[in-house]
């Protein structure tokens, strides 16, 4: 193949050669990785080991594939080539790394431009949702009945973990991913990335950890939910050891992204452009940031440790060697509660974004919206033992973990009223985002009402691992999060492809996926207030009715998110462009103001004037074009 690219292209590098191949060398690179990690792991642990012996192979065998994936994909051409002594890259070879030839090949390889990576993160997070929303239809059509149908007790324990999982994966790049990846370097006047090959590496991640987790299925499942407890875990069959280098791989992607992330706003602002001037948006990406790369270690440490229990026999939390499961509870929940708002944040960042321009008014309270979402991050790292309260955590902590939790609803309430006092006495434009960002305040409102029964000892004893937990956490991360994806898809596609998505039809999506949602979690808080456990598969034929209720309103929940995906499809690749639209909500954010498409580099020349872009009060100030090539208002001063 190598060769008869060479003959095609006479001159071309051998470099661009083997980035031009790079799926192709990245799938040979992932066999032999996993072959060769399987021998390894095959012969570290002692075949008399039991089954720690195959343990080990599987999961070296994971990691090989994943690093030989990543090899062939071209992440080692550089270090190698100067570990070497190697020719340095030349300007052809950059040009070429970052896409700067077109064509949708650069989509499917090796990339660092930042939009392009942006837009290869809404193709995953999009096939994400997709498939894991396929589990939750599984999930409700085995619910329409109290007793077991196609599905025995294992079967479904692991169909449950593997939707969870997939989505907490979804969740977790859903915002930054897409729209944090493309438009912070454009918000804050930058050229790129501060890293571009770590955040090409931070979306290449994701793949090889999806498909990891998918092989689950063959090799008999995880028993154990999204959460992997601990001793559950250590008794498991293989298909743990999938669930492990999966997340591993994810932990690894949040960490690595959220330091990308914090030294791109920290050190390539443009000159001029004061902490204090920075649109929202990329507050909520940044201070997610610093979640995300704090919280992440831990969670791969832990993964780490419960697979250092399965195949080498560590006993960090297998009590007949002096390990405890309640350590895993601690340092998973200790990543899993500032992990809610990695999700929540940037969504509460990008509706704030998106909402003074459909109210046309400035965006109310800009700095107290900051305030409350600073501390939202702080107060995250002081809360996760409210997930304890159940099992066996001292009866004098209980008080402070609850008094934590309920405050972290201070500075919850105080962005939530930022949206608010933007809506008030604005003249609102209800178009399809519109809908979706007032969708988004509606949701959201009934997942923090129910979260504080939750955070409060007395009511948790009785509703916790009740159905009244999972829907509480869907009307937050689906409710909320998913809602503003969808949102800032139909928001900002036109700034990206130039393509708009039907008004009508989004209109008529919408309405469809916000009864539907609401009728289905509605009906969950009900049977889970009633006393149903989450993640079994029979329950009280009583509660049927409800069950039947959830389970109809979901699938019409996923026709419609279907329909959303088939809309996506049709106004972006097969209707015809006839023009493209450059900025058809009349926005004056600085990311609306670069030509259609827009540059590689982005800006000729460091942008200047910068302002706050919220401006909507005076009409007679429009966006005036710079040389630098963004957009201020006329008369705007630093």
């Amino acid at each position: 193949m190598t060769a008869m690219a060479v003959t095609a292209r006479p001159g071309r590098p051998l470099s661009h050669v083997l980035l031009q191949w790079g799926m192709v060398l990245g799938i040979v690179g992932a066999v032999a990785g996993f072959i060769l990690g399987a021998f390894i792991g095959g012969h570290l642990v002692p075949a008399d080991a039991n089954s720690n012996n195959s343990n080990a192979a599987l999961i070296i065998g994971y990691i090989g594939s994943a690093v030989g994936f990543l090899a062939g994909m071209g992440f080692l051409n550089y270090p190698v080539a100067r570990l070497l002594g190697l020719r340095r890259p030349t300007e052809a070879d950059e040009a070429f790394l970052y896409g700067e030839d077109g064509g949708v090949g650069r989509y499917f390889r090796l990339n660092v431009d930042h939009k392009v990576i942006g837009v290869q993160y809404i193709v995953v997070i999009v096939a994400f949702l997709f498939i894991g929303g396929l589990g939750a239809m599984f999930i409700r059509a085995e619910l329409l009945q109290p007793q077991p149908s196609y599905a025995s007790a294992e079967s479904y324990l692991t169909l449950v973990g593997l939707h969870s999982v997939i989505m907490i994966f979804m969740a977790s790049a859903a915002i930054i991913g897409p729209f944090g990846n493309y438009f912070v370097p454009i918000m804050i006047g930058a050229r790129g990335m501060a890293f571009p090959r770590l955040e090409a590496l931070t979306f290449w991640l994701l793949p090889p950890a999806a498909l990891i987790l998918l092989s689950t299925v063959f090799l008999g499942g995880f028993p154990t939910g999204w959460t992997g407890y601990a001793p559950l875990a250590d008794e498991s069959v293989r298909g743990m050891d999938s669930y492990l280098v999966a997340f591993a791989l994810v932990g690894l992607s949040i960490c690595l992204s959220g330091l990308n992330m914090i030294a791109t706003i920290i050190s390539r602002r443009a000159p001029g452009l004061r902490m204090t001037q920075l649109p929202i948006f990329v507050w909520g990406v940044y201070i997610t940031s610093f979640l995300g790369m704090l919280a992440a270690p831990i969670l791969v440490a832990v993964l780490g440790m419960e697979a250092l229990d399965r195949i080498g026999k560590a006993t960090f939390f297998v009590p007949a060697g002096g390990g405890t499961p309640y350590l895993w509870e601690n340092l998973f929940w200790f990543f899993g509660h500032p992990e809610v708002y990695i999700f929540i944040l940037p969504a509460f960042g990008l509706i704030l974004e998106m909402l003074p321009v459909f109210a046309r008014k400035p965006l109310w309270g800009y700095r107290v919206g900051i305030g409350g979402m600073i501390g939202v991050g702080i107060l995250s790292w002081f809360v996760w033992q409210h997930h304890l309260f159940v099992s066996g955590i001292a009866p004098s902590l209980r008080p402070f973990y609850m008094f934590s939790t309920e405050a972290i609803s201070i500075p919850t309430s105080i962005v939530y009223l930022v949206a608010i006092g933007t809506l008030w006495r604005c003249r609102a434009r209800f178009t399809v985002p519109m809908l979706f960002i007032m969708a988004f305040l509606f949701n959201f409102l009934i997942g923090g009402f129910s979260g504080v029964f939750l955070s409060d000892v007395p009511t948790d004893f009785q509703l916790h691992a009740s159905y009244f937990v999972q829907a509480h956490f869907h009307y937050t991360i689906m409710g909320a999060e998913v809602f503003a994806l969808i949102g800032g898809i139909t928001y900002y596609l036109p700034r990206i492809t130039g393509h708009a998505l039907n008004e009508a039809r989004g209109k008529r999506q919408f309405w469809v996926m916000f009864i539907s949602f609401n009728g289905t979690f509605l009906s969950l808080l009900a049977v889970g207030i009633l006393g149903m456990p989450r993640r079994v598969v029979s329950y009280d034929p009583g509660l049927q009715g409800l069950n039947v209720s959830a389970s109809l309103f979901a699938f019409v929940l996923g026709a419609s998110m279907l329909f959303f995906l088939v809309s996506l499809i049709w106004d972006t690749l097969v209707k015809p462009l006839r023009s493209r639209l450059l900025n058809p909500w009349e926005s004056l954010g600085n990311e609306w103001k670069l030509p259609q498409p827009i540059p590689v580099h982005n800006f000729s020349a460091p942008p200047t004037g910068w302002g706050l872009p919220y401006d909507y009060d005076r009409d007679e100030r429009r966006p005036a074009v710079l040389g630098g090539g963004i957009a201020v208002p006329e008369g705007a001063t630093e």
